[in-house]
């Protein structure tokens, strides 16, 4: 068993180091090729992690919000709740629409009562006032994720061509040597290929990742729609003076 496990150690040092060679042994333009798709990955996985936290903090805090709105008796009340939650989407749906509600008031008539209700004629502008926000949340969560995007499908044919470029060089070689046994072609072909399988490498990731953000970010922004609603249908109810 010792033995069997030194000779896959073995192995897996000499693929290693013969991977290592082929890289240092490519033309230019194929480690130009490998160069390029190592930036495309560092940073579709800095996206990725930076991705992760923004996500689950405007999740964790769309929560941390819902549970103090619902107990609010008023919307004078909750507002400050509102400022403690910065990465929340829906809190700061609701900020857009109570800062448009007191412009409308201040406007109309003012507040009246004694818990900060106001009296307003419409809410057309209160409703475009939740759009702009709902629409500036979405952009300000999908930041950079097209950069993924972008990877998933351009570095397969990048890497692509590092292959077909590699093995244009290759066979270049075979014409210059005057032979085309296996010893000759096998090296050249091996070192153009690992530029596809760094293409891949790059690419899988970064859809898997794409599509798993998107579906996050979906649901995220569906409750904050849901909320916005939500709220117009509350202002519509209690606030404006039909």
């Amino acid at each position: 068993m010792t033995e069997v496990f030194a000779a896959s150690a073995d192995a897996g040092a000499h693929f290693q180091s013969d991977t290592v060679s082929m890289i240092l042994g490519a033309g230019p333009m194929v480690q130009f090729v490998l160069l390029l798709l190592l930036v495309f990955s560092v940073v579709s996985w800095a996206v990725i992690l930076m991705k992760f936290k923004l996500v689950r903090q405007a999740e964790r805090e769309n929560e941390q919000f819902i549970e103090s709105y619902m107990k609010g008796t008023s919307l004078s009340q909750i507002a400050p709740e509102a400022n403690k939650f910065r990465n929340s989407t829906i809190a700061e749906v609701f900020r857009a629409g109570y800062d448009e509600l007191e412009k409308n008031a201040k406007k109309k008539g003012g507040p009246r009562g004694a818990e900060g209700s106001y009296e307003i004629r419409g809410i057309d502008s209160i409703e475009r006032a939740l759009n702009r926000a709902s629409g500036s949340e979405q952009t300000r969560i999908e930041t950079a994720l097209g950069f993924l995007a972008t990877t998933g499908s351009a570095c397969p044919f990048i890497g692509l061509f590092g292959t077909v470029w590699g093995i244009m060089d290759a066979f270049r070689g075979i014409g210059a040597r005057g032979t085309a046994t296996l010893a000759v072609v096998a090296p050249g072909i091996s070192e153009a290929l690992i530029a596809t399988a760094a293409g891949l490498a790059a690419a899988i990731p970064a859809v898997v990742f794409y599509n798993y953000f998107q579906n996050r970010i979906r649901k995220v922004m569906l409750e904050t729609d849901n909320f916005s609603s939500e709220l117009l249908n509350i202002i519509e109810r209690f606030y404006v003076n039909k």
